[in-house]
């Protein structure tokens, strides 16, 4: 499958040299990029963010995947010869210091942008799969990122020059002597990953919370780089123990614990994606009229009745300006009572002339005289 050792050089522009290294990086930023903001619109989120975002991002990545390998690295290449630290060809990047200086640069600007990090960490996620995938092939062309002797067809070809001092060409021929495609494995494990996160994304929404996908990508990138160090001879050991497998184990076990935790039984509800109405991917989310505003008050004071009305509330006059045609006006249920004149036993006195028997009136009798 692999019979030739490949150039490192891609094209050359007078004394330019461009490496297949450094395409395949850009390569794997562009076409993550153009997932993304896919991904961003059909997650809700606003696509105009990504634009300096990623500048910003990739360059954190780069530098600290630099530090990371200079550190991996520093006794067989940099030890000698630290000017080769800022020297190109930059032809080593370690993973996981770009995924650490990354993931902090990613938060500050989404901070600054006021932008909901967990969301577009999820956006990011796939993309860091895809990049991953077409980026590592970059190792191949610099013969780098390989196992031990194989004897499987797909097996590659390392030139005297480029083997670590565990494969010698005196006793591992170059003519009949193939290895085991690391950079390879990893490449196919991300186009894995990419589509299983999107897949994710669409077909489980309903159990996701924002941040799950990064989760998931940090246990899966974990799992696959521990399983392929322990087939690399110049790692960079922490007592006899390679470091990238210590650093993938804490990956794998501090995301299974957060995992957990944020999915523990009564965990409190997400806020919705910025455009709720265009988000098909990714987590859902609580509802819009899940708001504090219109949430209902659970306070015992909360459910007290209307205050009774007061027994002694005088009723204002329906003659007073003021509150004529007032309809808050304190009503009883008592009808209302009216003045009646008061009544008697005694007949009413009247100056008219009594009646007689037969009907006629006579004057009233004058006076007696007093004596």
């Amino acid at each position: 499958m692999f019979e030739t050792v490949p150039s490192s050089t891609a094209l050359t522009l007078g004394p330019l040299s461009i490496g297949w290294y450094g395409l395949g990086y850009a390569l794997g930023l562009a076409a993550a990029y153009l997932l993304l903001v896919r991904l961003a619109k059909r997650a809700g989120e606003d696509p105009d963010l990504l634009g300096n975002g990623m500048i910003i991002v990739a360059i954190a990545a780069l530098i600290g995947g630099r530090i990371y390998h200079v550190i991996d690295q520093w006794d067989a290449l940099y030890k000698s010869d630290p000017v080769r630290i800022f020297l190109p060809p930059y032809s080593g990047l370690g993973v996981y210091g770009g995924l650490i200086t990354g993931t902090i640069a990613a938060w500050l600007y989404a901070r600054w942008k006021g932008a909901p990090f967990l969301r577009w960490a999820d956006i990011i996620a796939p993309g860091l799969f895809l990049m991953q995938a077409i980026a590592r092939w970059g190792n191949y062309f610099n013969q780098e990122l390989y196992g031990p002797p194989t004897d499987q067809p797909w097996g590659i070809p390392i030139d005297c020059a480029h083997r670590i001092l565990a494969y010698p060409c005196d006793a591992f021929p170059f003519e009949t002597t193939r290895f085991h495609p690391l950079f390879l494995y990893e490449s196919i494990s991300g186009i894995l990953g990419c589509l299983f996160l999107v897949w994710v994304g669409y077909h489980l929404r309903k159990r996701l919370r924002p941040g799950d996908l990064l989760l998931l990508f940090f246990i899966w990138y974990g799992a696959v780089r521990f399983a392929l160090e322990g087939l690399r001879e110049d790692n960079w050991m922490f007592y006899a123990v390679p470091v990238a497998q210590i650093v993938s184990l804490a990956f794998i076990v501090v995301s299974v614990v957060i995992l957990a935790f944020r999915h523990r039984p009564g965990h409190p509800s997400d806020p919705p994606p910025s455009r709720p109405s265009e988000a098909i991917w990714g987590a859902v989310g609580r509802p819009l009229t899940d708001d504090w505003r219109t949430r209902p008050i659970s306070e015992p004071w909360a459910n007290v009745g209307p205050p009774l009305a007061d027994p002694n509330a005088t009723t204002p006059d329906a003659g007073d300006p003021g509150t004529a045609g007032d309809e808050s006006m304190a009503t009883t249920d008592e009808p209302p009572t009216i003045d009646e004149p008061p009544t008697t036993d005694e007949p009413p006195t009247t100056d008219e002339p009594a009646a007689t028997d037969d009907g006629t009136r006579r004057p009233t009798d004058p006076p007696s005289p007093t004596a």
